[in-house]
């Protein structure tokens, strides 16, 4: 029997945890003893996967093993810029993880792009869908030398829309949820093949052609993850041993069910039933087997999971009957012999990997959430969305009225304002040279700035994990309102007027379930006013 291939997916992700006056990270108490979370989170997972440690008789360390090297990866933008000025260290070492895994898998590197700062795309607009897309790529461009062949979409959400940009910019492949799929068929299979997958029991074993809706005949491929195993791994305690989780790569590839003590009951993925399509079988040395996990798995989430990770794909996988690769590598080999369509999600708003209600999650009390106490409820959600659209709205009117005036096409300039961030000054003249009607004078110059700060800002409000909590008081909702706060400053500087007022008022109809904190309103005006007015 041929070997399978085997690929692991991490997702390797934190929110922007910046003052975004300061451009530092404020001190947060709940990661004592470290800084903040993203220095924890550094220590216990993006440096314990860079070097990754195996040991042999004694306890003596016999190699070090650079993870990064052997899956299948996605850094958000946001955090490895963190991680370049943090640790340049581990930085380096994921870099050469990916140059590493392309010469030893016909020139595909293990990484690939995500969309920029974690927004949930089905819920944005058209303009701002593209904008965190094409920031995004160029963000890994600029890093890892080469043009991504895909695209993480954050939380995996997506819409036929969202598919459409990602095909639009040149992209091989997506990464998706086995309850995303809707049906697939056998390419070129008459319009009665087309079977029913929306119970989940998309066969995960192979990749997909998914067509562009406008009829084109453009297309990517779709992997939908083996959700039985990305469970196992992240919750089901496969990553307690290495042998563990080799033998949970072989029930998956044999299409064995998980073992039932492997799924305890508090998980909060549902169980699903993978049972393959009734088409016919795959090669075994097409029978892929992956699967998709938040990166933070690996030593954060699961201590030692690294260690397990690193010996598992290096050392137990080979005489398991397995070869590690990547999914550009995978669709060198194996293109698409099926088509899958997508489910369109409660009201056609899209699905997700996170919510069993599409991308409810993201604005409304839908019933998912992390923590909190009973009787607890996220009706929050939806003004604090609604507070962040009355922001949008100005300043996109700002930037409309203002920026005609210095930017030829102001949505133009904003798509490739990244590389300001990314290079600095130095960008400046290839910028406005690109971008300018005419030569600026230097105050023209920095109100332009300006009104691309203020885009960035707007971009940044709508980073997922502002919803995605039980409570509008915790870090990230708060961090979120920050950068509503700064764009109502900037606003103010470029001599509009902010709509403190509206903000603030529907605001107001967010209460905190924590007794004291009050409404999201109070909480605006404890946690992000001071920082306007020059505090920490």
């Amino acid at each position: 029997m041929s070997p399978a291939p085997l690929v692991i997916h991490g997702h390797f992700y934190q929110p922007p945890r910046e003052n975004p006056w300061s451009g530092r990270i404020d001190r947060e108490p709940s990661a004592y003893p470290f800084h903040d979370w993203n220095e924890r989170i550094l220590s216990e997972c993006y440096r314990a996967n860079a070097f990754a440690r195996i040991f042999g008789e004694g306890g003596r360390v016999e190699r070090v093993v650079n993870n990064y090297a052997h899956v299948n990866f996605n850094f958000g933008p946001t955090l490895f810029s963190w991680i370049e000025s943090r640790d340049p260290t581990v930085y380096a070492r994921i870099l050469e993880a990916d140059r590493d895994s392309a010469r030893r898998h016909g020139g595909h590197g293990n990484a690939i792009a995500q969309g920029y700062n974690h927004a949930i795309l089905p819920l944005l607009d058209e303009r701002d869908r593209r904008t965190q897309v094409r920031w995004g790529l160029a963000d890994f461009r600029h890093r890892f030398g080469r043009a991504a062949e895909a695209l993480w979409l954050p939380e995996t959400a997506c819409d036929d829309a969202t598919l459409g940009t990602l095909i639009d910019e040149g992209m091989r492949y997506a990464i998706l949820s086995p309850r995303q799929a809707a049906r697939v068929r056998r390419l070129g299979a008459p319009e009665a093949a087309w079977r029913d997958v929306a119970d989940g029991t998309v066969d995960p074993q192979r990749a997909y052609r998914y067509a562009h809706r406008d009829g084109s005949g453009r297309a990517l491929a779709l992997f939908f993850y083996d959700g039985r195993l990305a469970h196992d791994v992240a919750f089901g305690g496969a990553l307690a041993t290495s042998q563990a989780m080799v033998a949970r790569f072989t029930r998956a590839r044999d299409g064995a069910p998980a073992a039932a003590d492997s799924v305890p009951v508090s998980a909060p993925a549902p169980a699903l039933d993978l049972r393959p399509v009734a088409d016919a079988p795959s090669p075994d040395g097409a029978r892929l087997v992956h699967c998709a996990t938040d990166g933070e798995s690996y030593g954060h989430h699961a201590r030692f999971g690294d260690l397990t990770l690193a010996y598992a794909l290096t050392v137990e996988v080979a005489g398991g009957g397995f070869e590690v690769t990547n999914y550009g590598e995978y669709l060198d080999r194996h293109p698409p012999e099926h088509e899958a369509e997508i489910l369109p999600g409660p009201d056609g708003l899209g699905t997700s990997w996170s919510c069993e209600h599409g991308v409810g999650r993201w604005f409304r009390d839908c019933g998912c959430h992390t923590g909190g106490q009973p009787g607890w409820t996220q009706a929050w959600r939806t003004p604090l969305r609604a507070a962040m659209d009355v922001v949008r709205d100005a300043a996109h009117t700002q930037l409309e009225a203002a920026g005609g005036a210095l930017l030829r096409d102001p949505w133009a300039a904003r798509d490739d304002a990244v590389e300001l961030a990314l290079e600095g000054r130095k960008a400046h003249e290839r910028f406005f040279a690109r971008h300018a009607p005419r030569p600026l004078a230097d105050e023209e110059r920095r109100r332009a700035l300006l009104l691309l700060e203020l885009a960035r800002a707007v971009l940044y409000q709508y980073t997922s994990c502002g919803w995605f909590f039980s409570d509008i008081s915790g870090l990230e909702a708060v961090q979120v309102m920050k950068y509503a706060g700064r764009a109502l400053d900037l606003l103010k500087t470029l001599g509009a007027t902010p709509p403190r007022g509206p903000f603030l008022e529907t605001l107001s109809q967010a209460r905190s379930n924590v007794p004291g904190m009050g409404t999201g309103a109070d909480i605006y005006r404890a946690f992000v006013e001071p920082l306007a007015r020059g505090g920490r």
